[in-house]
């Protein structure tokens, strides 16, 4: 007679596969932010969350002719395998577009990625041993936190103020860590308009902090999907500009051109791009060549340069919306960054207030954002908060800030007759990951 099925529980401790798994899993945990995609795409919610590039001032029209065009001069090529480091006329315009940051690059050195976020998992995996320690800025980019925890590495958090990576901050975590007898493998880095914390690093500290970790023997990588998208056209000068033998820089399209195809692109020194390329095999055998031929076909036939001034146009009037709603709904106590570029405004605010307990209460009030604690790999953040104004139009950036100042108020009313709000956490929705741009 055949036994009953065992009931099933749905408790996660009788997976069967869950001793299978590496020990390496065990660091691969959702994102702080993701769960808020659900309840954030909501039409009556007003999403402050996800680091969506506003796409509406595309040239839609041209851009579905070319794709057209594309497969039909060249679908052959377009539509089959192709070399793991890259279409070779994109990786030349890449090297094109770095130009305009100071950076002199040859096109042999640049592995073109499934977006910047594949560049940053293959760095991590050809350097990092488990324990090796990787110093990060304080917040830092969640993607990034991700992609470290999951090869096991020890994420070390360098303090920043409003002009950026403080480096006398970082000579300290250095020299702790030599004391401790740790491997700084390299220094992780978002220097201009910063994710989450939306401040730039001062032009006068950048060669400093490339001679710190220089001296220390660690090497730097530089993400900077945002770098020319400062509201006063300003282009600062790439770190990999400074020191072109000791940075792997990290680029993207997803922010200046069309983020759902995925083309971004590694720039590393000589002898390092030879195991990219094998990363990158191994991970993806190659990245596609069509969404890589629209890319190529978009820089060579469109005023690019132009479009990203509309974009900066379109970002720099929603962060003056997002400015100005902060300082006319907020409550005492609060204060936040003045971003000169890129997607975000990091909030903090006052003291007893959890951001991440309040979360769940914001999204019932029909308004959302990251909370701060996902931004960090040791649990710092509660206090803070990411804002997003990419996305929404300013209308609705104004009515979100509206909708989020309550909340706070109400928050704020609760710690002053109950103390610590955080210790009631109430339980919301499995906190979520801004796309995690």
């Amino acid at each position: 007679m055949t036994a009953n099925p065992p009931e099933h529980t749905g408790r996660r401790d009788l997976d069967p596969h869950l001793a299978r798994y590496a020990a390496r899993t065990a660091g691969m945990t959702a994102s702080e932010i993701r769960a808020l995609f659900a309840v954030a795409s909501r039409p009556e919610v007003v999403s402050l969350a996800g680091g969506m590039p506003n796409l509406a001032a595309l040239p839609l029209d041209s851009l579905s002719s070319q794709v057209g065009e594309i497969i039909a001069e060249d679908g052959l090529v377009a539509l089959q395998y192709g070399s793991a480091q890259g279409v070779p006329v994109l990786r030349e315009q890449i090297c094109e577009v770095m130009a305009m940051e100071g950076i002199n690059a040859h096109s042999d050195d640049v592995v073109v990625t499934v977006g910047s976020q594949m560049g940053l998992d293959m760095v991590t995996r050809l350097f990092c041993d488990p324990g090796d320690v990787v110093l990060a800025e304080g917040p830092s980019y969640v993607g990034a936190l991700g992609s470290f925890a999951a090869y096991q590495a020890k994420v070390v958090h360098v303090v920043m103020d409003d002009q950026g990576l403080v480096p006398e901050a970082l000579r300290e975590a250095l020299a702790a860590a030599e004391r401790a007898g740790q491997r700084v493998k390299f220094l992780y880095t978002i220097p201009n308009f910063h994710n989450p914390a939306g401040v730039t690093l001062a032009v006068e500290r950048r060669a400093e902090i490339l001679a710190i970790c220089r001296a220390h023997g660690v090497l730097v990588v530089e993400d900077n999907p945002y770098g020319l998208l400062g509201f006063d056209g300003q282009t600062y000068p790439a770190l990999r500009s400074l020191d072109p033998d000791n940075v792997v820089y990290l680029g993207s399209f997803s922010k200046t051109f069309a983020s759902g195809l995925r083309v971004g692109w590694v720039l590393a020194p000589h002898a390092v791009r030879e195991k990219l390329v094998l990363a990158a095999e191994s991970a993806t055998l190659c990245p596609p060549s069509l969404n890589q031929m629209i890319v190529s076909r978009y820089l060579a036939t469109h005023d690019w340069k132009g479009q990203i001034k509309t974009f900066r146009e379109n970002y720099r009037e929603r962060r003056d919306a997002m400015l100005s709603a902060l300082e006319q709904h907020l409550p005492s106590g609060c204060s936040w960054t003045n971003p000169d570029g890129g997607f975000y405004v990091w909030v903090t605010v006052p003291e007893g207030v959890d951001t991440k307990a309040m979360l769940p209460r914001a999204v019932t009030a029909r308004v959302a954002y990251a909370s701060g604690t996902g931004f960090y790999a040791d649990g710092f953040g509660s206090r803070q908060m990411r804002l997003s104004y990419c996305y929404p139009t300013p209308e609705r950036i104004k009515e979100g800030v509206r909708r989020l100042a309550a909340v706070l108020e109400s928050e704020m009313d609760l710690v002053r007759t109950f103390g610590n709000v955080s210790m009631r956490a109430i339980p919301g929705p499995e906190t979520p990951s801004p796309d995690t741009a």
